[in-house]
């Protein structure tokens, strides 16, 4: 049986709940992905559910809790408040089921009570407190087939970040009334192709199963909040953009290559006069974004003293005769040992150079951290990233199309041929 349900995968979550068959009306079956035999079913009947506690090998246990948000039902008389999904960056504000005619106390309705018990496990300062924790699954209702009821959206997994009592207005303005809101952070599954398994659910439902082995079972990033708690939440927190970071092992070229020797070569040839090695970067810019069909125009190096956080300034048209428009490229290079990684900090010199419609290129012997990755694609700083690896792909590619065994004599070429002269010249005149 299929078990893996995909952050964004829509399930059909019918009025029959049948666990028997695996599709229902062309969607995933919701009650059928995740059945255990011999248990009761896992339902979404409130906005806050959660099978029963079991007697686990280590004490009480609570499986799961299971969330789901309405929004066809929000601002209306019976909830009159909006969750506010942000699933790019993996962050999730919901309010609790505390509504303006619940008779119990604020917190003793049966889903805050559980959210906020969760909680206190969710902030526990041990991690052998933290490995008894639930985690929550959360979903939200979406429209297919002109129907608002019936289907669910799968949004990932978590826990309680934060928990906070708030005063609420009816939808009729005429009354207030006490809830709780939960902030909650969904964790990241990238390690599991964005996919969670819901095998790891129904371990945790086994009374026979011990806690550590239902750890096993758990998504990698439970199992390093386990460990290391509420502080590891910013590189655990669930963010779209970290799928397109590359590792920097991947940058770099592997031990014993010819792209290995290469970079060597290239690194050892301008250290001491880096400022040289500006000119082999504007040429390659130039190759990496010619390579794809696009007119690139190499324009000049700026002053070692002058440069601001640029180093090269070159010209994109895009289109041609009257349909054409020119878009200015700031070029940064640094050459640093291949061990070394480029920080945020150094590629925001670049960003912070950029106006309105100009272009970035970045390239170095090193490679691009995590955190300067991020940033780029998270606020989608148009900046072309060139690591070590890429720099000498290309120099070897320029050595083999001109027959030439010595990188050292495509280097030469390279810098000779880019036709980049120092000048003392603003950006913008390279439009002129």
């Amino acid at each position: 049986m299929r078990t893996k349900i995909k952050v964004g995968e829509v399930l059909r979550y019918a009025a029959v709940k049948d666990p028997s068959e695996p599709e229902v009306d062309g969607f995933r079956n919701f009650f059928h992905v995740t059945a255990l035999a011999g248990a009761s079913r896992v339902q979404l009947e409130r906005g806050i559910d959660s099978p029963a506690s079991i007697i686990a090998p280590e004490g009480e246990r609570r499986p799961v809790i299971l969330i789901r948000s309405s929004p066809w039902k929000a601002g209306t008389e019976q909830t009159p408040w909006h969750d506010v999904f942000d699933l790019n960056n993996g962050h999730v504000r919901y309010f609790g089921d505390h509504k303006a005619d619940t008779v119990e106390p604020v917190g003793q309705t049966v889903g805050n009570r559980s959210l906020l018990a969760a909680w206190e496990l969710h902030q526990a300062p041990t991690a052998e407190l933290r490995a008894a924790a639930v985690p929550l699954m959360v979903f939200r209702s979406v429209r297919r087939n002109n129907r608002p009821k019936g289907h669910i959206e799968f949004c990932g997994f978590g826990i309680v970040e934060r928990a906070e009592r708030v005063v609420q207005w009816t939808r009729n303005g005429g009354s207030t009334f006490v809830n709780y809101v939960f902030d909650l952070a969904l964790l990241d599954l990238s390690a599991e192709d964005d996919q969670l398994d819901w095998a790891w659910v129904n371990e945790r439902r086994n009374p026979a199963s011990p806690i550590d082995l239902t750890l096993g079972r758990a998504p990698a990033s439970w199992r390093r909040w386990v460990i290391e708690g509420s502080v590891a939440l910013p590189r655990l927190r669930r963010r779209v953009a970290r799928a397109a970071v590359h590792k920097v092992a991947d940058q770099r070229p592997a031990k014993g290559s010819v792209e290995a020797s290469d970079l060597q070569v290239i690194y050892k040839w301008f250290d001491g006069r880096k400022h040289d090695f500006e000119y082999l970067a504007s040429a390659i810019a130039a190759r990496i974004i010619r390579c794809h069909g696009i007119e690139y125009h190499e324009g000049w190096l700026t002053r070692p003293s002058q440069d601001g956080g640029t180093d090269f300034v070159g010209r994109l048209d895009v289109g041609t005769g009257m349909a054409v428009t020119k878009l200015v490229v700031l070029g940064q290079a640094k050459c640093v040992k291949p061990e070394s990684t480029i920080s945020a900090d150094q590629v925001a010199r670049v960003v912070a150079r950029l106006q309105r419609g100009w272009i970035g290129v970045y390239v170095t012997t090193g490679a691009f951290s995590d955190a300067a990755q991020l940033e780029i694609l998270e606020d989608r700083y148009p900046i072309i990233l060139v690591n070590g690896l890429m720099l000498a792909q290309q120099v070897r590619q320029h050595a083999n199309e001109s027959h030439r065994s010595d990188i050292g004599a495509s280097i030469t070429a390279l810098t000779a041929g880019s036709g980049a002269e120092v000048v003392h010249r603003r950006p913008e005149e390279i439009l002129l």
